[in-house]
């Protein structure tokens, strides 16, 4: 709960904010480009709808797995820094508070206010205090590996569902133009709100989104159309 008088800030939205945003702009560009690129090389219907649905069962596990497997990493990396701080703490208590005042100092306090501050911090959280003026590490948004995963795959699958949903509403001439159309107006309006999120210029975000998502289906119709070709020779 936010305290009357202060400010929000976006950085505690970062861990989950990442892991949605990447899934479901993956969710939409990599689905809807699968699909062009075998709605290209002609094939019916029924093959483009089996290629979509296996994209979105096979991403949204990948992207659970390579969630998890990244951000545990990070955890375990963040874990041996604050265990290493811990024992450091216990074992040298001065040393280590010396070293906090002078980060302070650093930072613009003379040496006096600087050891004051250090030790009214150690008085207080002085494991806390380490981790977040000498590591760089805030306790509120510690890695968190299960939420990362789950988060991205569900924004994987549910985004996902929009080349699909263009597909079973289009005819049968216009489906690589409606699932195109309809992919790359949800990147764009998906890169404005999570720039809009993260504190960004939302207009750059969405158009950064639009035109990654506008080349991934570029060539992979282009390699469907190819193939077709090839195939057919």
């Amino acid at each position: 709960m936010r305290l009357p008088g202060q400010e929000e800030h976006r950085s505690g939205r970062v861990g989950w904010l990442r892991a949605a945003v990447l899934g479901a702009d993956d969710g939409i560009a990599s689905t809807a480009s699968l699909m062009i690129g075998v709605a290209a090389s002609s094939a019916p219907k029924g093959a483009i709808l089996v290629s979509g649905v296996a994209g979105l069962v096979a991403g949204a596990m990948s992207m659970a797995v390579g969630e998890y497997v990244s951000v545990s990493s990070q955890r375990d990396a963040e874990r041996a820094d604050i265990e290493r701080e811990r024992r450091e703490l216990a074992g040298q208590p001065q040393a280590e508070l010396d070293e906090l005042a002078t980060i302070y100092v650093k930072r613009g306090l003379d040496k006096d206010l600087a050891m004051k501050v250090a030790e009214q911090l150690s008085v207080r959280d002085r494991l806390g205090a380490h981790m977040r003026d000498e590591l760089g590490i805030d306790q509120a948004a510690l890695s968190r590996p299960i939420q990362a995963a789950w988060t991205s795959a569900a924004s994987f699958a549910s985004f996902a569902m929009v080349p699909i949903g263009a597909l079973l509403a289009a005819p049968s001439h216009f489906r690589i133009p409606a699932i195109a159309g309809l992919s790359l107006a949800s990147l764009a309006a998906l890169g404005a709100l999570g720039g809009h999120l993260g504190g960004a210029p939302p207009g750059r975000a969405s158009l950064r989104v639009a035109i990654g998502g506008a080349l991934a289906m570029a060539v992979t119709a282009t390699i469907g159309w190819i193939l077709s070709i090839s195939i057919a020779l």
